[in-house]
């Protein structure tokens, strides 16, 4: 990124990281806005776009050959208004013209790049290119002239072309699938369409780049459980272990970067986003619950752990991403050199090198990438310790390791706070908080949720998109809506909190309010009273994250069926019927809402734990926790959840026993008779699926 010599352009007044990134670039950048389309339109010029985010390594290259090249720099301020957007803080902006990126190439990413006429629509574009033409690639100088001498001469045409493609884009939104039954089919069938993509020697899906897809892998587990399908559990495992093995985890300081640049998991672009980790943290808790093995509750509670330490402020939210690069090369801050661990660990650098595949000439580009080889056993049986001991030195290196890795200049990070990801991983927090008990969890659930709530909640009651260094301006999209109501929804029955199961049904309101087309039976991506854009995106499918329309169904099923609110219910099931066709055809981008299927589909179970003890309350809800039950809330009572508004129907009349601990389990308004007392209770837990 540049340096601070020389005037700075427009971007010096924004607050995202990534456009301050370019600030001084010789570029006369605009942000998104009136202005930038106001000057093009009065010096007739195309509009360039660049969109990006501040922990992809490809738009730091970028700009390091294009955007800081004088005279690349040189040909977009005389030709072109250029505009800088930061996808996340508009992923609004990003989803229209990505779509058209893909309409023009067939394939998306970032950096992306866009030539669109003065009035916003889009006539050609791609991702990234290089300063100038090589390996095949055709030159962003050339490119620039091009499209310049185009414009010059077929205006027209580029306006004509623009309207098509808008016209298109429309379409796409438009697009739905003839509707199908609600029924379990779809499940089987989507289990059995995405195990065909699933790579059965490494793990995850399809060959290189490879994504964690933890939304797919959690649907494959609720089928395992649903269907008794042991090839469905039997590939998460699969994709779990060799994730947690390989060099996409973080082996010292714990979290997962964005995805693999290889089949096999070793080498990442090593950005770690948020949203990731939020999403693969109840992933491994649910595979824990499921297994019993251990060391998935390890993996999710170092990435917990990692977030606490690294991506979390003083007020309680967390941040957005973590760099790839440092010092300009990426990886830096994560690969090591043979000769520096065995200087760090002196006579333990065998073994460790050993589990950890460090050689002298490194596992990629000179250097080593640490990951899990399959010498564990053999390393721990020479050195005469057993399993535990072995662990606790290895842990102890591992530690050693890390003390000496902060010593190096760390990956930049974005300290913006995104809502939608924060709710993910309020839920995470609060998965974990609900499982082991751990009073960090249980704390930070609780700090995160009041800073959330105190913090990206307007007055009016309409939620913050980002904020950032106190600052917010940008009005909350659905994904935010629906992903912080189901945090909040989850926060509240992990740490006792009425207010946030209060805000929880409250906002469920103004997101339908906001969001929802009574005709369509749908929602779309953007508030009523938004900017006007080309056109109003659905956002439909899943991608990295899932959709908001899918999120939002979700959010509103679990919260409806806990809370007895039938409007919420009945909105979700409508939304969940509309995208039933898209079910059925394209399961591989529905994974959210086949989610929310077999949540509908049920059976739905409340577990109500009451008793004189809390802490034995407490103990019992977490053993009920730690079955892999998808479809049971568990409720530990206190006197104060007895009286919850929301929960007044689904905690009336349970009571302790003749004093002794008891739980109620029901579904729907039907009960079993009560367990009382805790014999009774394990032998119904042992009996009870």
């Amino acid at each position: 990124m540049s340096d601070t010599q020389g005037e700075p352009n427009r971007l010096i007044d924004e607050t995202s990281p990534y456009l301050l990134q370019h600030a001084y670039n010789p570029v006369d950048w605009y942000p998104w806005g009136e202005e930038a389309f106001e000057a093009a339109r009065e010096q007739s010029k195309p509009v360039f776009l660049s969109v990006g985010y501040s922990a992809c390594h490809w738009c730091h290259v970028m700009e390091r050959e294009s955007f800081e090249h004088p005279q690349i720099a040189e040909l977009m301020n005389r030709w072109f208004i250029n505009v800088k957007v930061d996808r996340e803080e508009r992923p609004d902006v990003d989803q229209i013209y990505m779509t058209a990126v893909q309409l023009v190439t067939g394939r998306g990413g970032w950096p992306m790049s866009v030539f669109m006429t003065p009035e916003g629509a889009p006539f050609y574009g791609g991702t990234y290119w290089p300063p100038v033409a090589q390996q095949g690639m055709i030159g962003f100088a050339d490119i620039l002239a091009k499209i310049n001498e185009y414009w010059q001469q077929h205006k027209d045409e580029c306006v004509s072309k623009g309207k098509e493609m808008v016209s298109a884009i429309e379409e796409i939104q438009l697009q739905q699938q003839v509707k199908s039954m609600l029924k379990e089919d779809l499940l089987s069938h989507a289990a059995d369409e995405v195990l065909k993509a699933a790579d059965w020697t490494h793990g995850g899906f399809g060959t290189a780049p490879k994504f964690p897809h933890p939304v797919d892998l959690k649907m494959l587990m609720r089928c395992w459980k649903r269907f008794d399908n042991e090839k469905a559990l039997e590939f998460v495992r699969l994709t779990l272990d060799k994730m947690w093995g390989g060099g996409i985890y973080d082996h010292l300081g714990g979290g997962f970067a964005r995805y693999s640049t290889d089949q096999i998991w070793l080498a990442p672009h090593f950005e770690k986003m948020l949203y990731d980790n939020a999403q693969l943290v109840p992933l491994y808790l649910d595979a824990h619950a499921a297994t019993g093995e251990k060391h998935y509750l390890t993996v999710a509670t170092e990435t917990l752990d990692y977030v606490l330490r690294e991506m979390t402020s003083p007020e309680g939210g967390f941040y957005a991403t973590q760099d790839a690069d440092s010092e300009g090369v990426e990886g830096k801050f994560y690969i090591w050199k043979k000769s520096e661990i065995e200087a760090l660990l002196g006579d333990d650098a065998e073994m460790f090198c050993r589990c950890y595949d460090v050689a002298e000439g490194g596992n990629w580009e000179g250097h080593t990438i640490l990951n899990r080889t399959d010498q564990f056993d053999a390393a721990r049986q020479e050195s005469g310790l057993d399993e535990v001991a072995f662990e606790e030195r290895l842990r102890q290196c591992r530690d050693t390791l890390l003390d000496a890795r902060e010593e190096r200049v760390h990956p930049a990070r974005d300290d913006k706070h995104v809502l939608a990801w924060n709710g993910m991983m309020l839920s995470a927090f609060a998965q974990a908080a609900g499982m082991t008990g751990e009073p960090r969890y249980r704390e930070a659930t609780e700090k995160a949720g009041e800073f959330l709530l105190r913090e990206m909640r307007a007055e009016n009651g309409l939620l913050w998109h980002t904020m950032k260094d106190g600052q917010r301006k940008i009005p909350g999209f659905l994904d935010d809506y629906a992903c912080f109501i189901e945090g909040l929804t989850d926060a509240a029955l992990a740490v006792h909190n009425e207010a946030f199961l209060n805000a929880a049904v409250q906002l469920s309101e103004r997101m339908i309010e906001q969001f929802y087309d009574d005709s369509a039976e749908t929602f779309l991506y953007t508030p009523r009273d938004h900017e006007k854009l080309i056109v109003r995106i659905r956002d439909q499918f899943d991608n990295a994250i899932p959709s908001g329309s899918n999120l939002a169904i979700y959010a509103l099923l679990k919260l409806g069926q806990l809370t007895g609110i039938d409007r919420l219910t009945s909105v979700a099931v409508k939304a969940l019927d509309t995208v039933s066709g898209a079910m059925l055809h394209q399961p591989a981008g529905m994974g959210q809402t086949l989610l929310a299927l077999d949540r509908y589909l049920g059976p739905v179970e409340t577990l109500v734990c009451a008793g004189a003890d809390a802490s034995e309350v407490e103990t019992i809800a977490r053993e009920l926790r730690n079955r892999f039950a998808p479809l049971a809330t568990v409720l530990p009572l206190t006197e104060s959840m007895a009286n919850w508004p929301h929960l007044k129907d689904l905690v009336a009349d349970k009571i302790a026993v003749d004093g002794q601990l008891t739980v109620y389990r029901c579904q729907g308004t039907s009960c079993d008779a009560p367990w009382v007392g805790k014999e009774t209770i394990h032998q119904q837990l042992n009996t009870t699926t």
